[in-house]
């Protein structure tokens, strides 16, 4: 049997990133530190060594402009993807992507594609702060025209990037920074995923657990610390937040009647409050238990002693699915680990 190829998120973005350049010469790729030996987080290291300058290149420190420059490029039949190293950078671009980018396609009856991609590192880790660290995934969901996807694994990281990269539409790619070291499977040869959704993660017959980007991760550890309670947990993987399928959880909830929506980003006016009016209007006559959690209602904090008030955490999830099921659950020493709530693992030793 053949050894399964395993490498991390990083990697994959960056295999899809070379091998859609290579199958495609209109793709280009830009934005600050896309050049630089790092190549954002590792993402496109050394795609400048394998392709011209003129498809790999850095960008003045002008959000608005270079990104009304990736457009016209789209426009003009180029497939420009812009990297933003923080998703807060987008921030000083944003009515090119509300007013252009996203309505061209639809203002020229369907003759002016804009087949761009503008990647958007979210995620948190100490020392990042208020203005560095904050996931912002349903601010672009809320725009028609856009499409918006947060893959969870190397796997996916790989497929809907080059599935992205394709699409005749804007699409915006968020990318956690806590996954970019996580590693899975993934295949060599050049593959797509389509952008629909959810995926089922895993199956089970007592609660359906609903998450995405790396909540999913702390949700598939819960899973774990539920099968050691004899609780099946049903795992639903929501990878594209717009379109927003909602088929899939719906039978899903059907089976289990209970629910728990864990947002990657804050509770309120979130993507899992949006799940959670969508599953009402379906389940108008039957009852079900539904509860949802995410970030808490203030600014990120800088600090650890902060933080762990301020995300969800396994042990936080566990608490709510207990009060779902109505059942104290036991968690083993395993699970509980010694490093901070705000540090992924040993080797992050701060924000650069």
């Amino acid at each position: 049997m053949l050894k399964k190829r395993i490498i991390t998120f990083a990697d994959a973005i960056n295999e899809a990133l070379s091998q859609s350049m290579q199958k495609d010469k209109n793709v280009i790729i830009m934005g600050l530190g896309v050049d630089d030996p790092g190549g954002v987080f590792g993402t496109t290291k050394d795609l400048i060594k394998k392709f011209p300058k003129d498809r790999v290149f850095d960008m003045p420190t002008s959000e608005n402009a270079f990104t009304g420059f990736a457009i016209g490029l789209a426009i003009s039949g180029k497939k420009p993807v812009i990297s933003h190293q923080r998703v807060e950078f987008s921030l000083l671009s944003m009515e090119q992507i509300i007013n252009q980018a996203s309505k061209w396609f639809y203002m020229s009856g369907g003759q002016a594609p804009v087949p761009m991609v503008i990647r958007l590192i979210i995620g948190r880790g100490w020392g990042q702060g208020p203005q560095h660290s904050q996931s912002l995934e349903v601010l672009f969901s809320h725009i028609p025209g856009l499409k918006v996807v947060c893959p969870s694994t190397p796997f996916e990281a790989k497929g809907m990037l080059i599935e992205s990269i394709k699409d005749k539409n804007p699409v915006i790619f968020f990318e956690h920074r806590w996954l970019h070291l996580t590693k899975g499977f993934v295949p060599k040869k050049m593959y797509s995923i389509p952008l629909n959704g959810p995926r089922l993660m895993k199956k089970g017959s007592d609660i359906t657990i609903i998450s995405f980007s790396y909540m999913l991760i702390e949700c598939l550890t819960v899973c774990k610390i539920l099968s050691d309670n004899n609780v099946k947990a049903e795992v639903m993987n929501i990878s594209v937040l717009n379109p927003l399928s909602i088929k899939k959880i719906i039978n899903s909830v059907k089976k289990t009647k209970r629910v728990l929506i864990v947002d990657n980003g804050w509770k309120n006016y979130g993507i899992g409050s949006e799940i959670f009016a969508r599953l009402f209007e379906n389940f108008t006559k039957t009852k079900i238990t539904c509860e949802r959690m995410g970030i808490a209602d203030s600014p990120i904090p800088s600090t650890i002693s902060l933080s762990k008030h301020s995300y969800p955490t396994k042990f936080t999830i566990i608490k709510k699915i207990e009060k779902i099921l109505k059942k104290k659950l036991i968690i083993k020493q395993k699970y509980i680990s010694k490093i901070p709530s705000d540090q992924p693992d040993k080797s992050f030793l701060g924000p650069f």
